[in-house]
């Protein structure tokens, strides 16, 4: 039987959220349906509410969320009811193109669910990458969900189903951030955070952490940042010059753009050490144009990257992280700046929009 739950729409391109009915089928071949426990407020989710993503209303919102499997669909056997889960939006198919030359993080084919959900009155909705998790309940793929150890906080390790997986992957996965490098991270929101977080896990001795804000500098130091840029008041050499001076004037091996405008990546490419990597984790909009010197890029060398989902593999990573966090040694927990009810989540756009949190987690 189908099943009536309460859920956060998008409606319409920059109209407010509304609380809402939906309709969730019954599973089917390889569908799984998951309670959702907690779902971090994602940009993300702003931008497809914002019509940045595509056009495709009403969205189903949300996406970065824990739960439990409490229906599953036939042929199910990758999870069990009751299986604690964290969702992800890259469930590898292992078919595709990317998959057979052993490059699974950039899978091009991964899995959703066949079916959709729905309003009362039979409106189709589009989840959010697939999952919409500001629900009550869900339905995705079965590989959508990776087992974790359930003595792990939902509110904290549900973050690591994007933005927290964003940042840490970009820098321990796309940067290849190793023991005793120099690393340098511009923006220092959430994703921007959790890059200095996998910098300091993989290693890195200098970790220096730009930003236009003095109290997200101040977290960022919390968090492992070894040195801050307040670049409030430099411009894009000021930036550079900056960073050369705390990396023995070579620049960082690493930087990390968390950004994703012109002015930062440029400040990334020229804050870098030579042949050193540039990584692309903040997400331009499709206006943004980018001019520099070709001489540049081949005088340079080294690595020009974007990080899809911080490169990871869920059913790798996601456990790895969670144990880091059960150990204390991975403070997810920090990244949690209020817990909210399904219906606050309006205000929570407003408040991530004003860099007033980390993270807002709805709590269902």
């Amino acid at each position: 039987m189908p099943i009536t739950v309460t859920g956060v729409i998008a409606r319409s391109k920059g109209a407010p959220v509304e609380l809402v009915e939906i309709v969730i089928p019954d599973p089917g071949p390889g569908e799984v349906i998951v309670d959702i426990e907690t779902c971090g407020v994602c940009h993300t989710d702003f931008h497809y509410k914002e019509g940045g993503i595509n056009d495709d209303f009403p969205f189903l919102l949300g996406h970065e969320a824990a739960g439990r499997v409490s229906v599953i669909g036939e042929g199910v056997t990758h999870v069990a009811v009751g299986d604690f889960v964290v969702l992800n939006w890259r469930a590898v198919c292992g078919e595709c193109r990317a998959c057979k030359r052993a490059e699974p993080w950039y899978c091009f084919n991964t899995f959703n669910a066949t079916q959709k959900m729905t309003l009362t009155d039979g409106t189709e909705l589009s989840p959010a990458l697939g999952i919409g998790a500001f629900a009550e309940k869900t339905l995705v793929h079965a590989k959508q969900c990776t087992k974790v150890n359930p003595d792990a906080d939902p509110a904290a390790v549900g973050l690591l189903g994007c933005g927290i997986m964003a940042g840490i992957g970009a820098a321990m996965n796309t940067g290849n951030v190793g023991r005793g490098d120099s690393v340098a991270v511009i923006g220092c929101g959430g994703v921007g955070d959790a890059a200095i977080v996998g910098s300091r896990l993989a290693g890195a001795s200098v970790i220096i952490a730009i930003d236009r804000d003095p109290k997200k500098l101040a977290k960022a130091q919390q968090l492992g940042a070894t040195h801050s840029i307040d670049s409030s008041n430099l411009d894009e050499a000021g930036v550079v010059a900056a960073v050369q001076a705390l990396t023995g004037g070579f620049g960082a091996n690493v930087v990390i753009d968390a950004v994703g405008r012109p002015e930062t990546w440029r400040q990334a490419f020229y804050a870098r050490d030579l042949a050193g990597t540039v990584v692309l984790v903040g997400v331009p909009n499709p206006k943004m144009m980018l001019e520099i010197p070709l001489i540049d890029v081949f005088g340079r060398g080294g690595s020009l990257k974007s990080s899809w989902y911080g490169d990871c593999l869920p059913e790798r990573d996601f456990p790895m992280l969670t144990d880091l966090y059960l150990q204390g040694r991975l403070p997810l927990d920090e990244f949690v700046s209020e817990k909210i009810g399904i219906g606050e989540i309006e205000a929570a756009f407003e408040k991530m929009a004003l860099g007033d949190v980390l993270r807002s987690v709805v709590v269902l």
